[in-house]
């Protein structure tokens, strides 16, 4: 028997995540997602995979976040015709979310297509279209957490609740063996998704088997601890955050990931209206997804967790022009829009109606990639691009990593001691280098062998079990590190923001044409 993983994504990176599982018995692939951050990792979503998708016989998928399962259409725009196996509340997510991604592909291609045609440069199309989302929904399965599933011929898969996400799983898969004695045994591997922090708003806390062969686990925030807050502490802080920006005078922008995140902060918004911790305000809700999301959330929740979804403060916008009125509104909104890291959908636009003005301000509520429009205004930067366009930055930047659906460092080593013994080894993913780094020493601080802990790149294969079957090398499709740093469109950005800003910092046109010319010079001697 041969068994083998390639890390096709989420290796040296937090986005993108996808394992290729190699056995006799056929190959499979445990989530297919989206890459996000730099223009030079999302440019990935637009080539090939390093597999064939025909060859393809089944997908494990951990969860619905975009990340992890953004690409499932591409997959079966490829050839894919297996069946997607995921937790019944993932399938209802994905319902609404992967349609609208095929959307959002159509209409950010149109956009940049008008841009294009204007600069003479040739048109692109979509990664995949609606319609494309459409046909994939057709091959989703629903599975029930702690039930075997028998994928292909001697090999079966069992999800674990991960806490992260409504419907989100840990996937335990078994491969039939045989010992070097030729006694039947039995390969096990666990894949942790993303692990929950037991915390949130609405998921328990996370779960798995012991006893494990392989463990491959996420290490988003595996180089911080963020402290312990009760509900009432949490809320409280957010309180504080949006009565600040009320009192700035001008309107509360939250880019938020259109699923859990947004409901979550409806939730602890809305109790602290009724308990009179907030002023009266307006809230938002612009993303269509979002809104879907909702419905589905509130499918699946408590009453009362429902009815606080729908409090009379919140407005769901409609439609993209009842979107465009929004920037008629000029204070006192809260404005809650997708997506999560800045990077596609109208929270963009909403950004470059507030990001000028002193007196609004920007909160952030979730993970930001490197690379990415969140994790650039994070960094402090001045002036901004968006849409082609430049914006100076006077609004408060606030963060607030409070609703982070990850386990911080200390519940990721909790978690993975809780799965001892790992008899072979275990796989840092889905995280930054500094932040995978970070927890390997800490695992190796716990007394786990620093020999069993690997940092896979992206493209990397390893082989779990030698067989006579003959397994594929992968050539990498970036280089090391690429995935964890800002890429050159980042820097050239930068560049010509600081360029603009020394030139209109100067006090004559002679001076400025002098810098023009040095930097002319620069350019025609590299």
């Amino acid at each position: 028997m041969t068994v083998s993983v390639t890390f096709c994504g989420a290796a040296g990176g937090v986005t993108g995540s996808c394992y290729l599982l190699r056995t006799d018995s056929g190959d499979i692939v445990v989530d297919c997602g989206m890459f996000q951050g730099s223009k030079t990792v999302r440019e990935l979503n637009y080539g090939a995979f390093p597999f064939k998708a025909a060859d393809i016989r089944g997908v494990l998928l951990t969860h619905a976040h975009i990340d992890h399962s953004g690409l499932l259409p591409k997959l079966v725009k490829a050839g894919f015709n297996g069946p997607i196996y995921a937790t019944e509340p993932t399938c209802d997510l994905l319902t609404y979310m992967l349609p609208d991604s095929g959307y959002i592909q159509e209409t950010e291609v149109e956009r940049l297509n008008r841009r294009n045609v204007r600069r003479g440069r040739p048109e692109v199309t979509p990664i995949y279209t609606r319609e494309d989302a459409e046909k994939t929904l057709k091959r989703l399965q629903p599975v029930d957490y702690h039930e075997w599933r028998e994928v292909l011929p001697g090999l079966r898969a069992r999800y674990w609740d991960a806490g992260h996400l409504l419907g989100s799983a840990s996937i335990e898969i078994e491969v039939d063996d045989e010992a070097p004695d030729g006694e039947p045994r039995t390969l096990r591997l666990l894949f942790s998704g993303d692990i929950g922090t037991g915390e949130a708003v609405f998921n328990d806390a996370p779960e798995g088997p012991k006893n494990i062969d392989y463990l491959f686990v996420e290490s988003t925030y595996g180089d911080r601890n963020r402290p312990e807050v009760s509900d009432a502490e949490r809320r409280e802080m957010l309180a504080v955050e949006v009565r600040q920006a009320i009192q700035a005078g001008g309107n509360l922008v939250i880019p938020s990931f259109a699923v859990a995140r947004t409901q979550e902060l409806l939730v602890d918004l809305a109790t602290l209206f009724n308990r009179g911790k907030l002023p009266k305000a307006d809230v938002f809700v612009d993303s269509p997804l979002a809104q879907r999301a909702t419905e589905v959330f509130a499918k699946h929740l408590s009453h009362d967790d429902a009815r606080a979804l729908a409090h009379p403060n919140f407005h769901m916008v409609p439609d993209v022009e009842a979107s465009m009125q929004l920037a008629r509104v000029r204070s006192g909104a809260i404005i809650l829009s997708a997506s999560g890291m800045c990077d596609a959908g109208r929270i963009r636009y909403h950004l470059k109606n507030n990001l000028w003005r002193p007196e609004c301000t920007v909160l952030m509520v979730g993970f930001q990639a490197a690379g990415s429009l969140g994790r650039v205004l994070q960094g402090g930067a001045k002036h901004v691009r968006i849409h082609g366009d430049e914006v100076d930055v006077h609004a408060r930047i606030r963060t607030l990593d409070i609703y982070s659906g990850h386990a911080d460092q200390d519940m990721l080593l909790r978690w993975t001691k809780e799965r001892m013994p790992i008899s072979r080894r275990i796989f840092l993913t889905h995280g930054e280098d500094g932040a995978r780094a970070a927890l390997q020493q800490a695992m190796i601080n716990h007394g786990i062998e620093e020999s069993k802990i690997a940092l896979p790149m992206l493209d990397d294969t390893v082989t779990l079990k030698r067989g006579q079957a003959k397994q594929a090398e992968f050539k990498p499709r970036l280089p090391v590190g690429e995935m964890s740093r800002d890429d050159w469109h980042n820097r050239y950005a930068h560049s010509v923001t600081e360029l603009s800003e020394k030139l209109r910092a100067l006090d004559s046109n002679e001076k400025r044409e002098a810098l023009l010319e040095k930097v002319l010079q620069d350019i025609a001697s590299a």
